[in-house]
Parts: structure tokens; C-alpha cells; sequence
């Protein structure tokens, strides 16, 4: 594969690498250029506060992902294109914002279409290797566990996937290999609580069916084991291909289920400890790229698919924000629902322990792959992805078009858009798991709301009726986007 953009990007990035050996590397532009590896890891519900790299305050120890923004770069306005989890990872493969589609039927179908870009089909037509381990949670046909399952990542671009359906407290529990059920779920396993906890909290999981050699607290080593082996097993077959791996943990998300070693380990009770486990686990995968001379050629992007679920009660227990000051939790139109940590490590391109403020929505991961690569996105595909490759190298690149606006849909379906400092919000209340979500409109009083996010981060001061020009402003922009 040749790639004018990269080898110009990576010639770029040798004249100014503060890495000696890079030097030696000559005639750039002349030869064929190995485009990087990828790993994308997405965890599960992690506050954008969770991590001491993004919030100093942080009761919680996640030293594999702090060293991960002390070698990479921070990206501190980062979104998630939905406040849930099936809202979010659809539009982080497809490059589409997931109002646009049926997301909430992937209990019933596959939500991604057949024949329907992704980053996965992508890149593999470029000549990539794709995998994903972890949880997929945008619906299969589902046949009988005795029945391949399609319509799940083997068919959305990955050559291989081993993983879960959904979420760890969604029953049924079991693994799948490819199209395969790797054992049925056939043995009965009641609901749990922990007492001192919402519902939604702590080991909590909800009653169903579970395989009979499926332990839920085992399931973020088995997806780590997984990870490893995909990469050992890359670089053993000696492949030619770049290697693409899409590594989503299901996890911090219930059930809170940290390993003996971890627990009291944090200052933010069995979350914290759980949120430890998975930075552990994070840890051993990058070693392993590390241990295969892996890690200097890989792009590696983590986030969190949306925000947390901690209350106001457990910041003033705890002492620990989860959402780092942010309004709100997961579901929430605020930021706090989808405003995520994300952290871009590529040596030698990216600068160590830079930061960005560029607008980011995972949407784009796309539209940053095909300007990477260099290959246009196929028409029709990716129409709500804009390319983040810009504010990776620190390098203006003249035909880049930065995003400067999102418009998602919350938990609820209320609708919110962004555009430079400015946010509104359709309606009153949170739009998510924030009580009121909703809050029916009275007389004199606004109907949604509109925030500066420069001047008040917090989205403490509504200026619906103070700032009428910018909400008519935005109120015509939302509805062109919606219909474009």
C-alpha cells in the first residue's frame, strides 16, 4: 500500500522527532511506507474525572493510562455521538451519527446495515487486519444458540471477533467466536444488588441464563488474554499487514467486579477499585505490543463510549468527581453524558504529552483513517466524519476540515447541538438519568436551554432568553444538520 499523506506525514514527523534513530530513516517519500498499526480501546462508563491526567482530584491510581497521556496527546473537548452505549459505538464504527439510524432495536437486529462502511470495512479494503475483542452491543440475528450469529463484527469488516453480545448485566451471558456461540447460556443465574448502591450500581447484574463455564468476574481477563493472543498471533503468522484492533471492555459499566488484588486498593470504593482493574488490564495489552515491537508503529486511541454513573451522594461520600466538574452523568445531554476522556499515543508523530482542544466526536475516526491512508471514504458512507489527523501531528493541513459542531440525540432523545462555544439543549431537564430528565415547560418559562461553554463549563447559567439571536442561530442549524 503507498500513501502520499503519510509518507509526507512521516517525513514531517522525522524532521522534528526528538527521537535520534528516526533520523537515519532516508529517502521517506521514495519508499514504500508502513502504514501504522491501530488499536482502539474503548471502555465502558468512565467519567471523564475517573483518570488523574484529566482530573488532578482524581481519588483513583490509573498509571498505565496516565503514562499512555504523558507519551500521547489529551484531547480535553472529545464526545461521544450518543450518551449510551449502543448510541455511542455505532457511530464511533460507522462515521454516522446514531439518531440517523434505529440504534435502539439492536436487541431485536443488527443495527449496523449489511454492506455498510465501518472503520473495520474499511481499512481491511486497505489492506488491513481487523479483529475486536470485547463487547459489541449493536445486535445480531439471533437464530438459536446452536445457529451462526450474523450480522455482528465478522460481518461488519472484522476478521475475527471473540466476545459478548451486550453489556455483563445484560443476560443472556456468553462468549462468541466469529459467528459462533462458544457455549449456550443454558444454566439459570439470579438477579444481584449491592446494598448501599442505586439499582444500577455495584455488582449488580440482572437475572437470566449465563454459560456454564462463564464467570462474570472473569470477563476482563478473558477479553485481555483474547487481545494478547490476537497480537502475538499477528506478529507469529509474520504478517504483511497492518494490524487494526478494536478492544472494547465492557467495563467500568455494572457489574463492579474488581479481582482480590484490587480491592481497597482505590479512595473511591468498589468503583474505584473496578476502575483500577481496568487500567491493569489496559496496561498488559500494551505491554504485550511493547514485548512484540509493536507499540512504535501503532496508533493507540482510548476513550469511554459515554459518561458515568455516579451521583451527587457518591462525590460528597467518596470525594471523588467522577465527571470531573462536569454537569450530569451517562444518558445526559450535559456534558457529563458524553464529554470523554480520550488520549492519542503515536510515536514520533504524536508529541508526548501534548493536549489539543480541537472539537472531536468518534464519528470521526473515519474520515481520520481515509486522510491518513491517504483513500477516499466510499460515497455516501461515513456523512457525519470529519478528520482529527490535523491536531494529531500539530501541523495545519491545508484540506483538513476541522469539526466545529455536534448534534446528538440524548438517552431520552432529546436533541443537542454544539457549535464552537455555544450548546442548546431541546428541551428542560437532563435528557438522561440526571432526575428531572424531563421537565414539562410553564408559562414565562424557557423551553430548553443555551449554554457558553467557555464562560461556564458547568452548564450552570441559561441564557435561552438572554441570548435570543444565537438560539435561533443554532435552533436553524440543528434542523439543517438533522435533514443533511
Amino acid at each position: 500500500m503507498r500513501s502520499t499523506k503519510l509518507a509526507s506525514l512521516l517525513l514531517w514527523s522525522i524532521c522534528i522527532s526528538p527521537y535520534p534513530s528516526m533520523a537515519v530513516l532516508t529517502d521517506t517519500l521514495e519508499s514504500e511506507i508502513a502504514p501504522p498499526n491501530i488499536l482502539v480501546i474503548l471502555v465502558d462508563d468512565m467519567g471523564y474525572g475517573d483518570l488523574k491526567c484529566f482530573n488532578p482530584d482524581s481519588k483513583i491510581a490509573t498509571p498505565n493510562l496516565n503514562q499512555l497521556a504523558k507519551d500521547g496527546m489529551r484531547f480535553v473537548d472529545a464526545h461521544a455521538p450518543g450518551p449510551l452505549c449502543h448510541l455511542s459505538r455505532y457511530g464511533l464504527l460507522t462515521g454516522v451519527y446514531p439518531f440517523r439510524a434505529n440504534v435502539g432495536q439492536w436487541r431485536l437486529r443488527p443495527v449496523i446495515r449489511s454492506g455498510q462502511t465501518t472503520i473495520a470495512s474499511f481499512l481491511k479494503s486497505n489492506g488491513y487486519a481487523t479483529a475486536m475483542i470485547g463487547k459489541w452491543h449493536l445486535g445480531f440475528h439471533e437464530k438459536g444458540y446452536d445457529q451462526p450469529m450474523f450480522g455482528g463484527p465478522v460481518d461488519c469488516g472484522f476478521d475475527e471477533f471473540f466476545g459478548i453480545r451486550a453489556s455483563t448485566d445484560i443476560p443472556p451471558y456468553f462468549y462468541i467466536r466469529g459467528r459462533e456461540v462458544v457455549e449456550a447460556p443454558s444454566q439459570p443465574i439470579t438477579a444481584n444488588r449491592s446494598a448501599g448502591w442505586s439499582p444500577i450500581q455495584g455488582a449488580f447484574w440482572r437475572k437470566g441464563k449465563i454459560a456454564p463455564s462463564l464467570q462474570l468476574e472473569n470477563v476482563l481477563p478473558d477479553l485481555t488474554d483474547a487481545a494478547i493472543q490476537v497480537i502475538n498471533n499477528h506478529v507469529q503468522k509474520k504478517s504483511t499487514k497492518p494490524l487494526m484492533l478494536y478492544l472494547a471492555y465492557p467495563a467500568p459499566h455494572t457489574p463492579w467486579l474488581p479481582s482480590d488484588k484490587f480491592l481497597g486498593q482505590s479512595n473511591a470504593s468498589m468503583y474505584g477499585d473496578f476502575v483500577m482493574m481496568v487500567d491493569n488490564m489496559i496496561g498488559k495489552v500494551l505491554k504485550a505490543m511493547e514485548s512484540v515491537g509493536m507499540d512504535k508503529n501503532t496508533m493507540v486511541v482510548f476513550t469511554s463510549d459515554n459518561g458515568p454513573v455516579w451521583y451527587q451522594k457518591d462525590i460528597q461520600q467518596y470525594s471523588h468527581d467522577s465527571s470531573g466538574g462536569l454537569r450530569g452523568m451517562k444518558g445526559d445531554a450535559w456534558e457529563a453524558g458524553h464529554r470523554m476522556p480520550f488520549i492519542v499515543r503515536w510515536p514520533s508523530v504524536v508529541k508526548a504529552g501534548s493536549v489539543s482542544e480541537q472539537l472531536v466526536c468518534f464519528t470521526d475516526f473515519l474520515a481520520t483513517f481515509s486522510e491518513l491512508l491517504d483513500v477516499d471514504i466510499p460515497q455516501g458512507a461515513g456523512v457525519d466524519s470529519k478528520s482529527f489527523l490535523s491536531a494529531l501531528t500539530d501541523r495545519n493541513v491545508p484540506e483538513s476540515k476541522p469539526r466545529s459542531e455536534i448534534v446528538m440525540a440524548s438517552g431520552n432523545g432529546t436533541m443537542m447541538i454544539r457549535n464552537g462555544d455555544w450548546k442548546m439543549i431541546e428541551g428542560l431537564g437532563s435528557g438522561g438519568f440526571s432526575k428531572p430528565g424531563r421537565v414539562p415547560p410553564r408559562e414565562g418559562q424557557p423551553l430548553g436551554q443555551l449554554y457558553n461553554l467557555n464562560d461556564d463549563p458547568g452548564e450552570k447559567n441559561n441564557l435561552y432568553f438572554a441570548k435570543e439571536a444565537k438560539r435561533v442561530e443554532l435552533k436553524q442549524l440543528l434542523e439543517e444538520l438533522k435533514s443533511s
